[in-house]
């Protein structure tokens, strides 16, 4: 099913990208470690919600129209959490959601059965290492997770395997600044922000041509505006 309203490959900061050597870059200088993943959230799961909710909430909205979603349609969300978005996700699409933590999943369990989300499945799964088939989804999306896993290309990766040709991959993140002043400000920081889920010093283009994909939108959402709605469609 051929997905609609494609974004056109017009974006500035798409050909910024095409234009740098990135294919060795470090996509990140702050490590951590799937136990350290799953701690944070499962630190964070009863607050989640309240802290991030209202100040994200624009962007979600925006990855939705993103991914234009049709009739019939196989979703797969990595990194569900809390099941925030679940609720936003048409009852005509077949939607999986996957995460890490346990007692994340329980919250989003809670939440899909008050609302009767009976169109969602949620899994308790390791992101860099799916086990659904290659082409399993017509939508494949990152809302806010790309930049806390400890392998971002590895996950980015499995996420371009799991998404049929021509299907829609979307990621919603945070990622170091091309502004140098900024850009040094988010790498002093990172180590501390993972702490409240994510690294502020994720290198977009390194991230991108490393995973091998290509950009046809690029826009920045939320306020203050330091977070990407990226759109690619795998090819």
């Amino acid at each position: 099913m051929a997905l609609p309203d494609s974004p056109k490959r017009a974006d500035p900061d798409v050909q910024r990208l095409a234009n740098q050597d990135v294919a060795t870059r470090a996509v990140s200088a702050t490590a951590v470690e799937n136990e350290f993943v799953a701690g944070v959230y499962e630190r964070l799961a009863n607050v989640y919600d309240v802290a991030f909710g209202p100040w994200f909430y624009p962007g979600r909205l925006r990855a939705l129209e993103r991914m234009a979603l049709a009739p019939g349609l196989r979703v797969l969300e990595v990194g569900v959490g809390t099941g925030i978005n679940t609720t936003l996700y048409p009852r005509d699409c077949s939607v999986v959601g996957i995460d890490l933590s346990p007692t994340m999943l329980e919250k989003a369990q809670q939440r899909c059965e008050k609302q009767g989300a009976t169109h969602v499945r949620l899994l308790v799964m390791d992101a860099a290492a799916m086990t659904f088939p290659d082409h399993s989804f017509d939508v494949v999306y990152a809302p806010y997770v790309i930049s806390v896993v400890p392998d971002p290309v590895k996950v980015a990766r499995e996420m371009r395997r799991v998404c049929r040709r021509g299907g829609r991959i979307v990621i919603l993140n945070h990622f170091r600044s091309a502004n140098p002043v900024v850009s040094r400000f988010d790498t002093a920081i990172s180590p501390l922000t993972k702490y409240v889920g994510f690294r502020a010093d994720l290198d977009m283009p390194a991230f991108l041509a490393q995973a091998g994909l290509a950009p046809v939108s690029i826009e920045k959402v939320n306020v203050p505006r330091i977070w990407s709605l990226v759109t690619c469609v795998n090819e």
